[in-house]
């Protein structure tokens, strides 16, 4: 095969808005190395070797290392909001609190960006940050459905960052500590 086809086949762009594809497999290379080798141990080198592109073609379309840590964690925050709004749709009050929690708990845990990056933030000292953040505890009332005036959210905050530093043995000792915090 010669011609529009040949040149068609080797653009690893082609198919689509140019901008989203390099996008999307920039990111899924930084999250495959970072799978891999964790948060701190990637660089643009590697993720533009795996992306299939060039150095220059990675800050063109995403930037450098903390742009792209800084994308990676943005999209798995994003992730975990979808997942717990589908998650405690139908339930209201303690149950919904409860099962916030947990949901984002277990998220995070399966996103390697975040968990990792969660666990780079604890040891560079940025998780207090992350607590007096206002995105976090303005995203747990409204997925949690807690009351703005409340502490609540700042708990439920504090929650999930304390289960995914410190977790316990199993999913059900999980549930029953964060069932009796929220209940009492």
């Amino acid at each position: 095969m010669t011609g529009a086809n040949e040149r068609h086949a080797a653009d690893w762009l082609a198919g689509g808005n140019r901008r989203e594809l390099a996008t999307e497999r920039i990111f899924a290379a930084a999250a495959e190395l970072i799978r891999e080798h964790g948060f701190d141990r990637f660089n643009a080198d590697d993720v533009a070797s795996r992306a299939g592109c060039s150095r220059a073609t990675l800050y063109r379309y995403v930037g450098g290392k903390s742009a792209i840590r800084e994308g990676l964690l943005s999209r798995g925050a994003a992730s975990v909001v979808r997942q717990v709004a589908a998650a405690v749709e139908s339930l209201h009050g303690d149950e919904r609190i409860v099962e916030s929690i947990l949901v984002a708990v277990d998220a995070i845990r399966s996103d390697a960006a975040m968990s990792h990056g969660l666990a780079a933030a604890r040891a560079n000292g940025i998780d207090e940050y992350l607590v007096s953040s206002p995105l976090l505890p303005r995203t747990a009332l409204e997925l949690a459905g807690l009351d703005p005036e409340g502490q609540k959210s700042q708990w439920v905050v504090r929650i999930v960052l304390m289960l995914l530093a410190w977790p316990l043995a199993d999913e059900t000792d999980e549930r029953r500590m964060v069932e009796s915090f929220v209940s009492s």
